[in-house]
């Protein structure tokens, strides 16, 4: 198995200018307009980079895919009758229990990324075995280029599958980033991904039914 650092992915540099600014600007990328606490996000799918966006400016993104930027959906979709082995996660090759997958459209490829304290790490998926996973879960289908993504915990005894947007994905990156420490990562990061993927879950609905995400914690 080859996996890479994906240079196109967010920094932790980046990550952290983008919570800077959601700290002290609180405004639209696109147009200046002011906005909360809860607002929309912008992908740019050539760069992966993430913009804070007015709903106005938003909207305009919306089923536009040859458009400069997408607009990232603010649902969270537990999914919890998703159907996958330990053998078929075993043959993903995956050096850890977290990962997202997501259809590229500048790639055009499904990427399997995975976070790590070096941060967000591309790994080589095997068509196939995507394939066996669409054919079970036709969810995966419904996915959005881009900004959808199958979100992935299987840490310890743990099976929990989400459809999520890409800044929810790239948050976790980011925690882990911040606050791993040594061999294991420490206790303190451990909390953080718990207290992430509660709060993911509470913020979830399954089957059909989704909700809006809450303020921008990126």
């Amino acid at each position: 198995m080859t996996t890479t650092q994906s240079p196109s992915l967010p920094s932790l540099a980046g990550l952290r200018q983008f919570a800077a600014r959601r700290k002290t600007e609180e405004s639209c990328e696109l147009c200046g307009k002011e906005i909360a606490a809860e607002h929309e996000h912008l992908l740019e799918p050539a760069t992966r980079r993430l913009s804070c966006a007015c709903h106005a400016c938003a909207i305009l993104f919306s089923g536009n895919a040859s458009a400069r930027y997408r607009r990232v959906p603010r649902q969270i979709q537990f999914l919890p009758d998703f159907q996958m082995s330990d053998g078929q996660w075993e043959g993903l090759y995956l050096p850890i229990n977290l990962a997202f997958f997501f259809y590229s459209s500048p790639a055009q490829r499904i990427v399997a990324t995975y976070p790590s304290p070096a941060g967000a790490t591309e790994s080589l998926l095997r068509f196939e075995a995507w394939q066996d996973l669409a054919a079970a879960n036709p969810i995966l289908s419904e996915l959005e280029s881009d900004v959808e993504a199958l979100l992935v915990n299987r840490v310890g005894p743990t099976r929990e599958y989400y459809r999520a947007p890409i800044d929810s994905c790239f948050k976790l990156v980011g925690l882990i980033r911040s606050h791993w420490r040594g061999l294991s990562g420490g206790t303190e990061v451990w909390r953080h991904i718990n207290e992430f993927f509660a709060e993911l879950k509470h913020r979830s609905a399954p089957a059909q039914i989704a909700i809006g995400s809450g303020e921008c914690q990126i």
